[in-house]
């Protein structure tokens, strides 16, 4: 047997494994991404106003973008300090939070510094943008500092801190607990614009992120072209295996989405849009370069502060069916504008631009997109920043309908037991019937932006707002929010 056979064989059966053990939860379920979770038995309504079918809900800082991830009875958010949980911490920081999952006890919370370069590199009151990856009792995510972390999912409530790191500067039973850290800016001299984010992902023994390298705080140098877009490193002790850096001298802005994985026609490949709006397929043993793709058309133009044609990438890529679809946006700031959307054959090698493309929508069809696509039962849904639910035909790029939230969309539609649940910046979370005909069950405010994805997990629904975590399930009942 080869060596690459072997890797590929093992991380199969680990990913396999840890799945049916339900001790690993992702941004996207999967290593693929695919925005479609399993789960059954969740509700379709509820009334914050009464406390009916709310489990429970808490405050978190002033502005979350990270998680909620859930696994093993916690429920993990990124945010920042807003919130005080520990009235002793002052400042604006990178904070973490753990919840109880059934009854949302607070457990714990990592607290980071910002960086002392400022807004060019971690910009004020983001907190912890990263979605982590839970695997059984460690958790990994970026922190605001462009640092891989990996902590104890128990913090220092078992009264041990697990090492090599013992440096922690908060030690007590609501702190976080850190087994490593990896310094992106200090050992590979990345410079993360605005912010390090990102959702890790990992498989068997390795963890996948890109690094964030962007531009300058002016918008036109590139600080550290030759530092890489893309690595992996060894999930046990943070050792790095190897790096890419295909984009170099041609990021645009930044670089914040999250890898795919998936085996396709026998090779595993990692999957990542590089901050020049390019789809990079990678060896995942090896980092070697398969196949690329670029996402914009080739008359496209760059122009500072997004009111060119060409886009960069912010959403995450899905592997689906040997398939990888992905859209185009920028910045929230830049605006609306017409963006595209794709669907790639990802068996190719080399410059696929021009051979693999297997539909495409844009213009006025496809507005630009922060939403990472979800797809099952011969149905793709794929939302824009603009507000738009569009339901696809995945082998055809057909629309079957489109559903208008009437505001901005930044998450991603959810799937899950026959809905579909999409959030948007007013507040508003509509539940949709799953399926090729519309139809609308319920529209609910949560009394704050929502810029993340939903999780459903052991029949309870999560959803994070701009300063609450909220649980759902039917027949709960809590006292009136």
């Amino acid at each position: 047997m080869t060596r690459q056979f072997l890797f590929v064989i093992s991380t199969l059966l680990v990913t396999s494994i840890s799945a049916s053990a339900q001790d690993v939860s992702m941004f996207g379920n999967t290593p693929s991404r695919n925005m479609v979770s399993d789960e059954t038995s969740i509700l379709s309504e509820w009334d914050v106003a009464t406390g009916e079918n709310v489990l429970w809900s808490q405050p978190v800082g002033s502005q979350a973008y990270g998680g909620p991830v859930v696994g093993n009875g916690r429920v993990y958010v990124g945010t920042n300090n807003e919130g005080r949980r520990d009235p002793a911490i002052e400042g604006d920081k990178g904070v973490v939070m753990a919840f109880e999952s059934t009854s949302g006890d607070f457990l714990w919370q990592m607290v980071h510094p910002k960086l002392t370069s400022g807004r060019v590199n971690d910009w004020p009151l983001q907190g912890v943008c990263s979605t982590a990856f839970m695997e059984g009792d460690r958790i990994y995510y970026i922190s605001n500092e462009a640092h891989i972390v990996c902590l104890d999912a128990r913090g220092f409530k078992d009264g041990e801190n697990n090492g090599p790191f013992t440096d922690e500067e908060f030690t007590d039973d609501n702190s976080g607990d850190i087994i490593w850290s990896y310094d992106m800016i200090g050992e590979l001299d990345v410079f993360p614009h605005n912010l390090a984010t990102g959702s890790p992902l990992i498989v068997g023994d390795v963890l996948y992120t890109l690094t964030s390298n962007g531009v300058d705080e002016g918008h036109v140098n590139i600080p550290s072209p030759f530092s890489p877009d893309f690595i992996a490193v060894d999930k046990n002790t943070g050792e790095l295996l190897w790096e890419s850096n295909p984009v170099g001298e041609n990021v645009l802005h930044g670089a914040w989405t999250n890898p795919a994985y998936g085996v396709i026609n026998g090779r595993a490949q990692v999957i990542f849009a590089g901050g020049n709006g390019v789809i990079y397929s990678l060896d995942a043993e090896t980092g070697d370069l398969i196949w690329e793709f670029d996402c914009n058309p080739k008359d496209a133009e760059w122009i500072l502060g997004g009111r060119g044609t060409r886009n960069n990438v912010l959403a995450t890529p899905v592997i689906y069916d040997n398939k990888v679809y992905i859209g185009v946006g920028q910045d929230p700031e830049h605006g609306e504008a017409p963006g595209h959307f794709y669907a790639i054959d990802a068996t190719g090698t080399g410059d696929v631009t021009d051979t693999h493309t297997l539909w495409h929508r844009g213009g006025e069809d496809f507005y630009r997109t922060m939403s990472t696509a979800a797809i099952t039962d011969d149905v793709l849904y794929i939302s824009s920043l603009s507000g738009f639910l569009h339901a696809l035909d995945p082998e055809t790029g057909e629309e079957f309908w489109t559903y208008d939230a009437f505001a901005a969309v930044w998450g991603s539609p959810y799937v899950v037991d026959g809905k579909v649940f999409l959030g948007d910046e007013d507040g508003d979370i509509v539940v949709l019937r799953a399926g090729q005909e519309m139809e609308v069950i319920g529209e609910y405010n949560l009394g704050a932006a929502i810029y993340c994805t939903p999780v459903a997990q052991d029949g309870v629904l999560y959803i994070l707002t701009r300063n609450r975590i909220w649980a759902f399930q039917e027949g709960a009942k809590s006292d009136p929010f």
